[in-house]
């Protein structure tokens, strides 16, 4: 069995907050494995509509404006999706779920709020798992990655329906902090700036690493770039960007993970390694 088909028959399902999160946290490892003949799906959790944009082209759109960011980013997801050669759902329908926005935040108080969905979401991710029976589960750390309540509130219902459902390996996206500071530029991009120390969210140690090949780097970045209003793609090698908060980052060429539940991953092994079809 060559590379290109030797995961044929395996399936992947990645449980995300917001739109952009499946690029930026995850986005070559799911390149890698449809490439490599998973079927991969992405669930997605809020629309988020309480997201910042970069630039002055989408600004009346956000939250205290038109209030239509939520389904702009509908479109940004499903070319990001198509380009990683995924399939995608959002929990419990397009809108179902409201962006609850960063800790505090008045929205959160909206009864639609993801932080609010309570055992509905649960029963609904359990019934996507039911559905799709997948091999392995990839979301957040219990910290959420950055600490935003939607992405706690993912990790939280995707370990529930794990273990409700039976899912053999579930494994939390992490960045290695010495490979995330080692890699930035001497100095940042005109008109942005360059992270404090400490200031980006990493970890020290993760269990392995996705090596990302030319195909599921450029899959990875060209999905970050369809994520308009979210990222602002850089120059380099590797590839920078940043946020709305327009502080430099590096798009590494290695994508970390760490055991969740389930089987546990083996140093340096792949994701789905020791799994029974």
């Amino acid at each position: 069995m060559t590379r290109q088909s030797d995961l044929s028959g395996y399936r992947v399902v990645a449980v995300h907050a917001h739109p952009d999160d499946e690029a930026i946290s995850t986005g070559g490892a799911l390149a890698d494995m449809a490439r490599r003949g998973a079927d991969v799906l992405v669930v997605t959790c809020t629309l988020g509509e309480e997201g910042e944009v970069i630039g002055q082209r989408y600004q009346q759109l956000v939250v205290d404006q038109a209030d239509q960011l939520g389904g702009y980013r509908i479109s940004e997801l499903a070319r990001s999706l198509e380009i990683l050669g995924v399939r995608g759902v959002f929990l419990g329908g397009a809108g179902h779920y409201r962006d609850s926005g960063m800790a505090g935040s008045t929205a959160s108080a909206n009864p639609r709020a993801f932080v609010n969905g309570g055992q509905e979401s649960v029963d609904e991710l359990v019934s996507i798992f039911e559905a799709e029976r997948p091999h392995l589960v990839i979301t957040y750390d219990p910290h959420g990655g950055y600490g935003h309540p939607d992405h706690i509130r993912a990790h939280e219902i995707a370990h529930l329906a794990a273990e409700k459902t039976g899912v053999p390996r579930l494994v939390w996206a992490a960045r290695l902090r010495s490979e995330l500071e080692g890699n930035l530029p001497p100095v940042a991009p005109e008109g942005w700036s360059m992270p404090a120390p400490g200031e980006l969210d990493a970890v020290d140690a993760t269990d392995t690493f996705v090596a990302l090949d030319d195909e599921a780097y450029s899959a990875k970045v060209e999905a970050m770039r369809a994520h308009a209003t979210q990222v602002i793609i850089g120059g380099g090698d590797p590839t920078t960007y940043a946020l709305s908060n327009l502080i430099t980052q590096v798009i590494t060429r290695r994508e970390h993970y760490r055991s969740g539940a389930g089987q546990p991953l083996r140093p340096g092994a792949g994701l789905l390694d020791g799994i029974a079809l």
